[in-house]
């Protein structure tokens, strides 16, 4: 199968895995306050993203049953069918049905990134992760970039059951397109306990492991650290809610997918190695342009709209060459389940520096978080040659 061919299935299935999560992140916590719904329930929806930080209790059933294909496509059905129930429920006054229904379509989707990671890992060649992921943060993006705007746009004007109506649709439309991508051929080990547990097992007795573990908790934190206080930097420099949402949310999210693109096209043509410690390095430098903002507020919303184009740029560039660095490591007959373990890692960190940044921030102002969070990039880089060693020798990585 040809790179191009690839390339299309990627970005098919990298959407319908983006607009799950964006109905769960970006539709239901407006819809639910536009009708009403308390603060303290409203709160409660972050409850949601659970299953997205412990699915890999569950990725050896994705390893272990039946095809990446068959669990993508039933996901995609049944979170369809999961959203036509949603406006038949009041938000306002939720009852067990219905917070039933939206956790359950928070594992289901879980589930489908579970697959669909899996299944890409064992579709792609090492060599052509770099380019692959790329075109994954695009069909991402965009897919939030759909949700949170125009079916939250298209929901203020022609009411929310249609848009719930309309999200079926698309996902229905996916499980189709799911049940005809291209077979991949992977032989799997037989269900026992030891094999179940091998994944887990393989990835530990590899040399280094404890400063590669290290590498994947710390690579993205200068960067996850940064993202919590950057709206309410924003909101307190006087930007309205318009401006960031209109302007500033479009111009990250399109810097990002422009930033995810040229990562991948470098990755491809340089290797995964030197994409992990070139990109990375830009990664770490462009919250120092949110650092420059708030030492400088006389430069205005200017200087923030370029501190956001960079920093989601290069952004993009990161996770370009990381993404492509943590697929590259897995073993294809146990990709579902030490995928799941790798991604959950480095969210840990993150999860940890979000939970302090306020506190951080209200004791040592913006610009000195800033500068920390960049400061808290570099560790990773005292254990990047340990990562070289894991990645495979047909990763097309250039001397």
């Amino acid at each position: 199968m040809t790179l191009n061919r690839k390339l299309f299935f990627v970005s098919i299935v990298y959407f319908a895995q983006g607009l799950p999560f964006g109905i769960v992140d970006q539709i239901l916590p407006v819809y639910f306050r536009l009708h009403g719904m308390s603060l303290t329930n409203v709160g409660l929806l972050s409850i949601l993203g659970l299953p997205y930080a412990i699915k890999f209790l569950w990725a050896p059933a994705v390893d272990f049953i039946g095809s990446r294909r068959h669990w993508i496509a039933v996901a995609q059905f049944s979170m369809a069918a999961l959203l036509i129930l949603i406006p038949a429920e009041d938000p306002a006054s939720p009852t067990l049905i219905l917070w039933s229904t939206i956790m359950l379509f928070a594992v289901l989707s879980a589930t489908q990134d579970i697959a669909i990671d899996a299944y890409t890992i064992e579709l792609l060649n090492t060599s052509e992760m770099g380019m692959a992921n790329g075109v994954r943060q695009a069909a991402y993006r965009v897919a939030i970039m759909v949700t949170g705007g125009l079916f939250i746009a298209l929901g203020g004007l022609y009411g929310w059951g249609p848009i719930y109506l309309l999200s079926a649709a698309v996902l229905a439309i996916c499980g189709i397109i799911s049940l005809r991508l291209p077979a991949v051929e992977v032989e799997r080990p037989p269900v026992t306990v030891a094999n179940i547990l091998e994944p887990v097992k393989d990835l530990l007795r590899r040399p280094g492991v404890l400063q590669v573990l290290a590498f994947i908790l710390l690579y993205k934190l200068g960067d996850l650290a940064i993202g919590p206080m950057i709206k309410p930097f924003w909101l307190d420099r006087g930007l309205t809610p318009v401006e960031i949402g209109l302007i500033t949310g479009i111009m990250g999210v399109v810097s990002a997918i422009a930033g995810g693109l040229v990562g991948g096209m470098f990755v491809s043509k340089y290797g995964i190695f030197h994409g992990l410690w070139f990109l990375g390095l830009w990664q770490s430098l462009s919250n120092l342009t949110y650092a420059f903002c708030a030492l400088n507020p006389e430069t205005g919303s200017r200087c923030i709209y370029l501190a956001s184009i960079v920093e989601s740029f290069c952004g993009g560039l990161g996770a370009s060459a990381f993404l492509a660095f943590l697929m590259s490591i897995c073993q294809k007959q146990f990709s579902a389940t030490q995928y799941a373990i790798l991604s959950a890692l480095f969210r840990i960190t993150g999860i940890i520096a979000g939970s302090f940044s306020g506190v951080m921030t209200t004791g040592i102002g913006y610009a000195a978080y800033f500068f920390l969070t960049f400061i808290l990039s570099l560790p990773t880089f005292l254990f990047i040659f340990a990562a070289k060693r894991w990645i495979p020798n047909n990763s097309g990585e250039k001397s």
